[in-house]
Formats: structure tokens, sequence, C-alpha cells
């Protein structure tokens, strides 16, 4: 079985990785109707989700691809788990198109996805690329026969891989033979440190039988699936520094509300910083009928609070306190936020730069004129028993005074005002 005998345990050709210095990985392209996003390389962390609709029900699929790329998924990902599912990716994709939403779809694999790519080539051509898991197809030579199929069709079709090992479906023949290993040593490591270690080998291994079968190199994005935050760092470590393929980062259950959203901020943060990971997945166990896009909202806060990227113009808001006993401040934070972030489908394409804009909502006369003014635009509004007045700043100038009850109103045309004269284009005389 060719992907236990490859070495994986020397230097895969990966630069040093240290706090600050991007790990040098491969730039993968995915690509549909002529538009082409990029994985690695010198591409920024891109931003992706993934649906949690029925994909047979192509009408409410394509709605929720359309709102998770609204939101700013860069990439969305689909499930196609059986023939009804299959027979309807070209329908999602044919009505994505329709709607202008180019958005490269993700087709994820498990158990029978030989089968499915092989017996539904439109399904395999309407797809941008192909997730799979090696420790879902079988053992023995099936496992190689099943995975080989798939690599097959991904060259047929041009389309890059995904190859993703998970803690939970990790390929047990090859992890037995590693403890096996491990046993035999006369200082044996823990068997926790043993599976981190199989999570690696698999992935590498995997990768470099698919390139052997022909897929070019260029084509690979390698993820390693774990639920807890000190496991992902210790395997995305051992990871980057034994290969250059770009890395695909998450935790595989994060969790739901505020858990998953800390446990998935302290993983990737620590990797983020070390220059590690191409491609970011906030995997959040939604809330009753709560909004699939909160995951890509969180992704993109991540990048954008460490300065990696910049997606929206970020609020700054204080926390409040007891010379703060109105709402007032918490309401018009939230309102703007909200704002700018409704206009930035539409904004990214008419004022360039908009999303690094800051904007400061303060509640009272302590730090709100001084955040104010270090912010782009700003207001600092009255605190308890303060004069009920709310100055403005613009570029650390005091603007302006609002005072009565449509301050809140009277702020967002200001802010309007800002990002036109600030970010339009220049009129041509």
């Amino acid at each position: 079985m060719s992907q236990q005998k490859v070495d994986v345990g020397q230097d895969q050709g990966a630069v040093p990785v240290g706090p600050g210095a991007r790990h040098r990985t491969r730039s993968v392209p995915i690509e549909w109707a002529g538009k082409t996003v990029y994985v690695g390389g010198d591409a920024p962390i891109l931003v992706q989700s993934m649906t949690n609709t029925d994909t047979a029900d192509a009408i409410a699929t394509a709605i929720q691809v359309k709102e998770l790329a609204l939101a700013g998924s860069e990439v969305v990902r689909i499930t196609v788990n059986t023939p009804e599912a299959a027979k309807e990716v070209i329908a999602i994709r044919e009505q994505l198109d329709k709607m202008g939403v180019y958005t490269p779809l993700v087709g994820d694999f498990h158990y029978n996805g030989h089968k499915l790519l092989t017996q539904f080539p439109d399904c395999a051509q309407a797809l941008s690329k192909y997730r799979i898991n090696p420790g879902n197809m079988g053992g023995g030579k099936k496992r190689d026969d099943n995975f080989a199929q798939m690599i097959e069709v991904a060259i047929r079709h041009k389309k890059p891989v995904r190859i993703g090992v998970n803690w939970g479906s990790l390929d047990h023949e090859l992890l037995a033979r590693m403890m096996d290993d491990n046993s035999k040593l006369s200082a044996p490591r823990e068997a926790q440190a043993v599976m981190r270690d199989a999570l690696v080998v698999s992935a590498i291994s995997n990768a470099q039988r698919a390139e052997a079968l022909g897929l070019p190199g260029n084509a690979i994005i390698l993820s390693c699936k774990v639920s807890h935050v000190q496991d992902l760092i210790a395997v995305y470590r051992d990871l980057a520094s034994r290969c250059d393929y770009p890395l695909h980062l998450g935790l595989t259950e994060a969790g739901m509300g505020s858990k998953g959203i800390v446990a998935s901020t302290a993983a990737l943060s620590v990797l983020l910083q070390e220059g590690i990971g191409d491609t970011i997945r906030i995997s959040l166990t939604p809330e009753p009928g709560g909004d699939r896009t909160r995951e890509v909202v969180v992704g993109q806060e991540i990048l954008q609070t460490m300065g990696l990227r910049a997606f929206t113009p970020m609020v700054v808001a204080c926390p409040g306190c007891g010379r703060t006993s109105s709402t007032v401040f918490q309401e018009l934070a939230d309102r703007i936020q909200t704002f700018l972030r409704q206009q930035m489908p539409v904004w990214k394409t008419q004022y360039p730069g908009v999303e690094s804009m800051n904007v400061a909502v303060m509640g009272c006369v302590v730090n709100g004129p001084g955040e104010s003014r270090h912010a782009d635009i700003g207001i600092s509004l009255p605190g308890t028993g303060e004069v009920p007045a709310a100055p403005v700043f613009i570029d650390g100038q005091r603007s302006v005074t609002l005072k009565g009850d449509n301050i809140a109103e009277e702020f967002q045309v200001i802010v309007q005002d800002y990002v036109a004269r600030r970010y339009g284009a220049p009129v041509q005389v």
C-alpha cells in the first residue's frame, strides 16, 4: 500500500516558520466562469464556509451559497453524498451563475466519492474543487483503488483537490502500524503524539501519491482536522515543517456560540501569527434558527483584527460601565456595524480601500474623545449625567456636535458622506 511506504519524516522543501514569516507554499488556482481565486503562495488567506442544506434541494442550496458568498465566503463547500445530490450539483451551479454568483463550489466527498464522480461527470465538471478524505475510502487495496479513481477524475477535469485527513476517520491501518512501531521504542511516545503524527503522515503521503498518479503539485491542498486547540496547533506546526502544500486551517467541530468562536480564534490566531495557514473555515455549530453566515463573519474578523486582511470597516466601541447606564451607545455601535457590513457588497466596488476604515462609537468622556480622534471617524456619546451632546471627530479633528433624538440617523449620514468623499473616485476635469 503505497501511501504507507512514503517517507515523510524529512523536510519536503518548506522554509523555516517563525512569528511574522509567512510559511511558503505552492499557489493553487480554483476557477469558475473565467474567475480564479488562489490558495497559497502570495495570495491572501481565504475565508471559506460550507452549506448545511440538503444538496439534493438545489434551490435551498443555491440560496444559501449566495448568502455565504455575499457575506464574504470566497469558496463554498457543499456535501455530495448521494446520487440525488450529485445530480443537482449542475443545477445549483447554473442557478448561481444566473444570479451572478461565481463563487467556486467545492464538493465534499466521503465513502462513495469515487462512484459519484465517475457516474456523474457533469457534477465532476461543475465543481471547482474536490475535498476527499482518505480515511473514508475503505482499507487496503480497495482504499488505494478508490483514491486513485478520484484523483484520475480530478486530473481528467483539471480540478484541484483538498486531501482532508480527519481525527475521527483516520486510516486505522496506518495508525495501528505506527502505534506498533512506537511500542517497540525504548522510550515510547504518548499515544496522543503518535496520533498527531499519523494525521500528518497520512496527509502528506496521500498528497505524494496523488502527485505520483499525475495530479499536478499545484493542485493539492492539505488539511488535518482535529477538535482540540492544542492538538490543532501541534499538528499544523508539524505539517508546515514537513511540506509546502497550501494548508486549510480549522477545528473540525469548533462548537456552538462563544465556545466555538473562542476555540477557533485561540487555535487559528497562534498558527496565523506563525505564518501557517492559507485558507480558513470556522466550523461553528449553528444555534437553532441561527444564521449560517456567522462563521464567515468570524473568520473575517479573526484575519482583520490580526491585521492580515481587511474586509469591512471595523467599529471600535467601549464595553460600558457605571458611567454609561444608557444603552444609546450600544445601540448605535450595533447599528453602525450592521450598516457598514450591509453596504460592503456595493462599497467594495465603488469605494476601494473603505474596508480599512476605522469607526469609533464611544459612550462617555473618559476615553470617548481620544478614541474618536484616533479613528478615521468617531463619535463620543454622552455618559450618565454628562452634557447631552455628541461630538463627531473626522480624521482627528472635531467636526460637528450632534444633539437631540436623531443622533443615530445623523451620524449614519455623516459616515456615508465621509466614505463617498474620502474613498470615491476623484472627479475628472
